[in-house]
C-alpha cells in the first residue's frame, strides 16, 4: 500500500472475519464498518453535499459510467477530481463502469436476491430487447443510454476515466455477470476478469507515476465468480497474490448478483481466500439485515441505492421496519417519521407534512425522506461498529433484528 493510503485493523469477531478497523486516505479516514452512500452522478439525488455530510456519511460513491458520459472525466479532472467538483470533502470512490456491463448488457437490471431457476442461454435476448453492450477479451462496447453513441471501455480506459475522476479508492474494471449466465460462461468470465485485473493492475501504476502530482488513488480488485464456491476462491486468490511490477491490490471488492440467503455464506469464502491484511469492499447489498451479515462474514464497507432510491417512493426505515408515507396513517399524523431519531427531518418535520409532499409530488419530498433514511442507515452501521468493538456484536443483531422483523410476522 502507498503511505497514502492504509488499512489498520482493531477488534474482531470470534470467526476471524469480521472487524474493525481504520481505512486512511488523502482525504480522510473512514471507521469501519462503515456505509458509503451512494452519489452515482456526483450528487446523492435530492440531497445537498452538506446535508449529507451532517447525517454522519463518511465517504461517499459515484459512478465512473455515468459521469464519464456526463459531465466527461476530463471535465471533473480540470475541476480538482470528484470531491472539490461536487463539493465533497472527504473520501471517495468510484466503481469501474463493470456494473453497466452486466445491467446493459447481460442482465438490464440487478437484484440482490435473484433466482438462480430457469438458466437462459448468455446470448438470449432480454425481454425482446436488443443488448446496448457487447463483451469481448479486450472490453466492452456499449450504446450510450443518454444519446445512442457508442463506446468502448477497457481496462485501461476505466483506469484513465477513473483517474481522472480522482476518487480516493477505485476499482479494476471487471465483468459483472449474473445468476442466469451458465456455469461455462462464468468460468470463462471469471478468467477474464482476472486477466483484466492484471491489465488495470499495469495501467494503474502506469498512471500514478504520470500523474505523481495528483493524490494517490488506491486500486481494488474486484472478485467474481455467482454462486459457485471454487470460482469465488480461486478468483479471490488470484487477486490476493496478484503483483505487476511489484505493485498488488490495495483492496478488495466483492461483486456480482447475489442470492440473499447465500450472501454471507459468498462473503466469507471470499474474505478467508483475501486475507485479513486489505480492506474488503461488498458491493451494492440493500437492507438492514444484509449488513449484519455482510460485517460477520468479512465486508469493511458497503454501498448501496436503496436508502435514497426507496426514500423518493416514500418509503422510510424505522427501527420497527420499513413503512410508505404515502399512507392513510400518515396524514394526520403530527410527529416525527420516528421517535427519536436525530436526522434534520424529523426534528423539524411532521409524518403529515411529509405526507402531503409526496401526495402534492412536491420536490421536496424527496429530498426530506432522503436526509431520514441515509442517516438511519449511517446511524445503524455505526451502532453495529461500536457493538462490534464492545464484543457486544452478536446480542445487538438479536436486539435490532428482532425488532425490525416484529412487523412482518
Amino acid at each position: 500500500m502507498s503511505a497514502a493510503f492504509g488499512f489498520t485493523r482493531g477488534a474482531e469477531l470470534p470467526n476471524g472475519r469480521g472487524r474493525t478497523g481504520v481505512i486512511t486516505t488523502p482525504h480522510g479516514t473512514i471507521r469501519t464498518p462503515a456505509f458509503v452512500v451512494v452519489g452515482t452522478k456526483a450528487t446523492v439525488k435530492a440531497v445537498l453535499p452538506e446535508s449529507v455530510a451532517e447525517l454522519g456519511a463518511q465517504a461517499v460513491l459515484a459512478n465512473a459510467y455515468h459521469l464519464y458520459l456526463q459531465p466527461g472525466a476530463d471535465i471533473v479532472d480540470a475541476a480538482g477530481g470528484l470531491g472539490a467538483f461536487m463539493n465533497w470533502p472527504g473520501p471517495t470512490f468510484t466503481d469501474s463502469g463493470g456494473f453497466q456491463v452486466m445491467s446493459l448488457g447481460v442482465g438490464f437490471r440487478k437484484v440482490l436476491a435473484m433466482d438462480a431457476a430457469g438458466v437462459a442461454d448468455d446470448d438470449v435476448i432480454a425481454a425482446g430487447k436488443e443488448r446496448l453492450a457487447r463483451v469481448d477479451e479486450d472490453g466492452v462496447t456499449f450504446t450510450s443510454h443518454l444519446n445512442g453513441d457508442r463506446h468502448r471501455f477497457t481496462p485501461e480506459v476505466s483506469m484513465r476515466v477513473q483517474h481522472e475522476l480522482g476518487a480516493d479508492i477505485i476499482f479494476a474494471f471487471d465483468e459483472l455477470t449474473t445468476l442466469k449466465n451458465t456455469r461455462a460462461y462464468q468460468e470463462s468470465s471469471v478468467e477474464r476478469t482476472h486477466r483484466w485485473a492484471e491489465r488495470c493492475l499495469r495501467a494503474h501504476g502506469e498512471l500514478t507515476d504520470a500523474r505523481a502530482d495528483r493524490p494517490y488513488q488506491a486500486l481494488f480488485g474486484v472478485v467474481q465468480g455467482a454462486q459457485y464456491e471454487d470460482l469465488r476462491r480461486r478468483a479471490s486468490r488470484g487477486l490476493a497474490e496478484l503483483e505487476v511490477d511489484g505493485r498488488g491490490f490495495d483492496g478488495f471488492g466483492i461483486g456480482g448478483a447475489l442470492e440473499k440467503e447465500n450472501l454471507g455464506t459468498i462473503v466469507g469464502w471470499c474474505a478467508d481466500e483475501l486475507g485479513p491484511e486489505r480492506p474488503r469492499h461488498l458491493l451494492g447489498i440493500s437492507e438492514p439485515e444484509d449488513f449484519f451479515t455482510a460485517i460477520e462474514n468479512g465486508a469493511d464497507t458497503f454501498d448501496c441505492v436503496n436508502p435514497s432510491r426507496v426514500a423518493r417512493n416514500s418509503a422510510v426505515y424505522t427501527a420497527d421496519g420499513r413503512y410508505n408515507l404515502l399512507t392513510a396513517a400518515s396524514r394526520r399524523a403530527f410527529g416525527p417519521i420516528e421517535e427519536g431519531c436525530d436526522c434534520y427531518t424529523c426534528a423539524h418535520y411532521t409524518r403529515a407534512y411529509l405526507h402531503h409532499l409526496f401526495k402534492a409530488k412536491e420536490m421536496l419530498a424527496s429530498t426530506l425522506a432522503t436526509i431520514h433514511n441515509e442517516r438511519f442507515t449511517v446511524r445503524l452501521v455505526d451502532a453495529i461498529r461500536d457493538a462490534l468493538g464492545r464484543g457486544e456484536f452478536d446480542a445487538y443483531r438479536t436486539e435490532f433484528l428482532g425488532r425490525w422483523f416484529a412487523r412482518r410476522r
